[in-house]
């Protein structure tokens, strides 16, 4: 009985090890064809740099034609960032601002952009899919916390896709 009793605490102590561990998280490749090619996507992200965090929303206008135009805006409804990514790969920044200059616009946020929505070959896509419409980039200065909140497909209209548009209103 004496032995038994000695025996449970090494039983628990061995058991304590089967708990499950957090689902692991993988670095992709580029996400081809998961979503769509004329379509408006709503995003919510944390950028996360110098140890400050700042919360954004996201909009996404893909057009199969026209490229993309994407819009940063605080949570307060502040444009923080407006790039035309032409389809020849121009990218023509339409307002910028401090949290996020022109330079880091054409470098980085446009290369991030392309690893979350699959239209890179670059190999240096540190994106992990953390669930379906859940995506982390970590790099160094900054990580970017994303998740897609809809995804509507459809024609986009095409005053979006022009660099002109805004600047003759």
């Amino acid at each position: 009985m004496r032995r038994n009793f000695l025996l449970l605490p090494l039983i628990f102590s061995l058991a304590g090890g089967c708990a499950t561990q957090p689902l692991p998280t993988s670095h992709l490749p580029p996400l081809k064809n998961t979503f769509p090619a004329d379509g408006f996507v709503t995003q919510r992200a944390l950028f996360t740099a110098h140890g400050r965090q700042f919360a954004l929303n996201g909009y996404l206008a893909v057009s199969a034609t026209g490229g993309w135009r994407f819009i940063v805006t605080e949570t307060l409804g502040s444009v923080m960032a407006d790039v035309l990514v032409k389809p020849d790969g121009k990218i023509v920044v339409m307002q910028s601002s401090r949290l996020f200059p022109e330079k880091y616009i054409r470098r980085l946020m446009v290369r991030d952009l392309q690893c979350i929505f699959g239209k890179t070959n670059d190999a240096d896509c540190p994106v992990k899919k953390l669930d379906a419409n859940h995506f982390l980039i970590e790099r160094r200065g900054y990580s970017l916390d994303v998740r897609i909140l809809e995804i509507k497909p459809g024609a986009q209209p095409a005053e979006l896709f022009d660099e002109t548009y805004m600047k003759t209103k």
